[in-house]
């Protein structure tokens, strides 16, 4: 399991290039997914080229305060209108509680599951709160 409080993020003094493209990263979709108003849960997606280089992104959803339902179709969609061949999903928990649910979890895997069938890899799924920041695949849920 990991969590990251965001002061625990790289700082700008000389990062290494990759920490300073990843704490650039969180910045960018937690600004998205915390975008106010912040009680509703919200979930966008960013897509990449086999270099990983960005390919573009969107937002995929607005729920209520604990829930969020998404459709797999359009994300993937998404990820094939921009020929992707990987994606890192970020969704936001305005509860407070960084942790993914046994729903976050199952949504994932499956989504993982389509993607990896059309050949888009699902690089990461994060949970967002307004102090910390969760990595799916960094807590071995992918």
């Amino acid at each position: 399991m990991l969590t990251l409080a965001r002061s625990a993020l790289p700082q700008a003094a000389a990062p290494a290039p990759e920490d300073a493209r990843c704490a650039a990263l969180i910045e960018y979709l937690s600004s998205l997914v915390l975008a106010p108003p912040d009680h509703f849960e919200r979930c966008h997606a960013l897509f990449v080229d086999h270099r990983h280089r960005y390919l573009g992104d969107a937002p995929f959803g607005t729920g209520s305060f604990s829930t969020l339902s998404l459709r797999i179709r359009e994300i993937l969609g998404a990820g094939i209108r921009l020929g992707a061949h990987g994606m890192i999903l970020a969704h936001n928990h305005p509860s407070g509680h960084c942790q993914p649910s046994g729903c976050d979890i199952a949504a994932t895997r499956r989504l993982a599951d389509v993607a990896s069938a059309l050949e888009i890899e699902l690089i990461d799924h994060l949970i967002f709160t307004t102090s910390a920041v969760y990595s799916m695949r960094a807590g071995g849920l992918l």
